[in-house]
Formats: structure tokens, sequence, C-alpha cells
């Protein structure tokens, strides 16, 4: 390592580590800026960073073929560890002219309570087969809302569990079940094939950490209606939305195939937005879809637009609507009536509640 570019890369993310960053943004021409909290915070103290030093600390940290790509203008992601405490999920990518690095912290895999995640999420752990989704734009915390649900499966079920992620982000250690995690571009090409493999790999349970296309999405949902229990993320901001997208995708000819697949295979979408709170910390509003008799029915027959309704009037199955999260949240101190409105997806309907 050239020892100027390392100490550089050192000194930032001890800095990460005693402010409890959850982000490091590195970019030519701007001061290092953390995130903490949810805010941006520029470090005024540190040197503004040249395309030099960015350029001098990416070579540090990748082989030169994925150097080569950000150089053929191509982004990277790629998983660090730093003095095997820290570990990080980076993005590198040309910007300006320039190369530009996103780290983001990746924390212990954490449980649903200490996350204020809802106990009816532990229902879908203890499924045998089916697809869950868990969604919501980037930085919302999908993946570690994924990952407390696989380990909730891992302390209380014997199954194989397979992750198939790009990069890998949380580590886990085999409890009650043994756990492979396969790094795209590493353990296997692609989300199709890692995917394809697990149907000769004896596999129980499936984490996909992204349906980027329309291959993965239907292997996914194949693997789905043959007896096994998958987990995946999307960025999308709503369940309806959701179903849309993936519909959406596949060629007009074979979307009544998939919204009948969906309706049988789907067993939930939670999505979920990272809100500040104001005693401290970040906390989760979301939305929760349960794949009732109603939903299916609605998906098979391409009305996704009343879903919000069958949403809004579930809470007996379970169902959550965004709105009733956020009024929570105003109500147990978190956010102010003002945030609330601001995070809503029908302002209208939380007049009536608040």
């Amino acid at each position: 390592m050239n020892n100027d570019y390392k100490k550089k890369l050192e000194n930032l993310l001890l800095a990460v580590e005693r402010e409890n960053a959850s982000d490091l943004h590195l970019s030519p021409g701007r001061k290092p800026i953390m995130r903490i909290e949810g805010e941006l915070i520029s470090l005024e103290q540190r040197d503004t960073l040249t395309k030099e030093d960015t350029f001098g600390i990416l070579r540090e940290l990748v082989n030169e073929e994925k150097l080569a790509q950000v150089m053929n203008i191509e982004e990277i992601d790629f998983s660090y560890s730093f003095h095997d405490e820290l570990r990080l999920r980076a993005t590198a990518y040309i910007q300006n002219g320039g190369i530009s690095l996103t780290f983001r912290v990746i924390k212990e895999v954490r449980d649903m309570d200490e996350l204020n995640l809802p106990p009816i999420l532990e229902a879908f752990t203890r499924k045998e087969q089916g697809l869950f989704l868990v969604v919501g734009p980037v930085g919302q915390g999908k993946s570690t809302t994924m990952a407390a649900m696989l380990s909730m499966i891992n302390q209380n079920r014997k199954e194989h569990i397979v992750t198939i992620e790009n990069p890998i982000e949380y580590i886990f250690k085999d409890d009650q079940s043994i756990i492979d995690q396969r790094e795209v571009g590493i353990d296997t090409q692609s989300f199709e094939s890692g995917l394809r493999a697990v149907f000769r790999q004896d596999v129980n349970v499936i984490m996909v950490g992204e349906m980027r296309n329309p291959e993965t999405i239907n292997t996914v949902v194949t693997a789905a209606e043959t007896g096994h229990l998958v987990f995946s993320t999307l960025h999308t901001n709503s369940a309806s939305q959701t179903i849309d997208r993936i519909v959406d995708s596949f060629p007009a000819n074979q979307q009544n195939q998939v919204r009948a697949q969906l309706a049988s295979s789907l067993i939930g979408i939670f999505s979920q937005r990272l809100l500040k709170s104001q005693r401290g910390g970040m906390v989760p509003a979301y939305e929760l879809m349960i794949n009732t008799k109603a939903t299916a029915n609605l998906i098979r027959e391409a009305r996704t637009h009343e879903i919000n309704t069958v949403i809004e009037t579930g809470a007996e199955q379970g169902m959550v609507d965004m709105n009733h999260s956020l009024v929570e949240l105003v109500q147990q101190g978190h956010i102010t009536v003002e945030d609330a409105y601001r995070h809503s997806l029908n302002p209208k309907l939380l007049d009536s509640m608040i």
C-alpha cells in the first residue's frame, strides 16, 4: 500500500468509527463528508481531496481489473474491512472527470426489536415457501431488515440458507441453520447463475440482494413457487408500485402469467423509510402488505391501484399502512407532525388521522 493514501484513508475511517457515522463520501475538489444520524457533515479541518487522492485511495482498495472498470466509466461495488472491526460496502464511480468513492458502514446484524420493526415480520420467517420483498429508496435500511429476518431463521430453524449479494454486506455465522454467502463477481458470475445453482444445492431459504432485471425476477419467482422461502429487495416506494414494477419489466404477452405467478407465490411486501428520531438515532416508518385472498385477486386482475385501500383496511389481518406507522411515530415522540406529512404517501388521508 502507498503509505500516504493508506494513512489518509485510515485517518478518515477512524473518524467514521469515532463519530459513529453511517457513510463516508470522498470526491475530488471537496473535503471528505460523513453522514451522521442522517445529516451530511463536511470535515472542514481536513484537506480538500484531489483527483490524485481519490485515485490513489481506490488503487489501494481494489485489484487492477476493478480499477480498469472504473476508468472505463463503469461503477463498481466492493466490500472492505478495516481493522477487522469496521466493515464497509463501497461504490466507486467517475464524477466530473475524477473518481468518487462512497462508503457505507455495515453494522452487526441487529434483531428486530432493536430496529423497531413490527413483531408480525416474525411470522414471515416461519413460512416454508413464498416470496417476501423489502422495498424502499436507496439507503433506507432494506438490507438491515432482511438481515434481521434471516438471523431469526438462523436462530430458530434448521435450514440451508443461501444468500446471493453484490457485495456481501452482513456476515452471518451458522447457528441452527447453515448459511452460504455468495458474492456476485467473486463466487458466482451473476445473480441469475447464482440463483440457477440453488436448485441443485438442497436449499430451503434464499436471499437475493436485489432483483435487477427480468431474468433475476423470473428465477426468484420460480424459486418461490418451487418450495423455497425467498427474500429480496427492490427500489420502489410502495407495495402497489412494486407489483407494477415487476409486471412492467416483462413484455406485454408475458404480463398476465407474471401476475398469476405473483398472486400465488408472493407472501408479503414490506416498504420502509428511515426517519431521524427526536429521541436519537433512526426509526423506520413502514407499510406492510400481506398477500391475502383479496390482495391476490387484485394482483391477478391487474387492479393494483386498489391495493392501497386493502392495506388501509387490512389491520385485522396484520397489514400496516404508512400513515398509521407515521401517526404511531408521532405519538411515541419520535417525529413531528410536519415530518409525518413530509413522508406520507397520502397526506389527505393523514388529515383525518392526526
